[in-house]
């Protein structure tokens, strides 16, 4: 049986929780994941454990914040002056935005609080140091 290598394009069934047991993310009940070992496309410390595993094999891996999506970086929450949002934006903590930075760059941002003056916005990615752990099925190399 062949093991999945780098440049191969495969697809898995994962389910992935917290340390904790809460879970964030699965492919149950869907279609699987499909992606190119090695291409980035998903986070490094996933990608590296699917190369080597076999068509129907099954594995818990436990990926460290730093090879999933980086350690919570404080200088990524930043206040701004409420007026400085557009009025139709619904300002509810917790609501994700798409938001272009003074260099044109765009990037989702979630707010993190709202006062009547001000408006905290935080440019880290939710799961941001957190450890992941999934459960990862390869379904099938294409």
């Amino acid at each position: 049986m062949s093991e999945a290598k780098t440049g191969d394009t495969v697809r898995i069934h994962y389910t992935g929780t917290l340390t904790d047991g809460s879970e964030f993310d699965s492919s149950a009940g869907g279609d699987p994941l499909e992606f190119t070992i090695g291409s980035g496309q998903i986070i490094p410390g996933l990608d590296r454990e699917i190369e080597g595993m076999a068509v129907g094999g099954t594995k818990t891996v436990t990926v460290a914040a730093d090879e999933a999506y980086g350690q919570h970086q404080p200088e990524a929450i930043q206040e701004m002056p409420r007026d400085a949002v557009p009025e139709d934006i619904n300002l509810v903590v917790g609501n994700r935005l798409q938001a272009t930075t003074a260099d044109g760059q765009q990037m989702v941002v979630t707010i993190a609080a709202v006062t009547d003056e001000t408006v905290t916005m935080d440019a880290n990615h939710p799961l941001a140091g957190e450890d992941l752990v999934f459960e990862v099925e390869l379904v099938e190399i294409v």
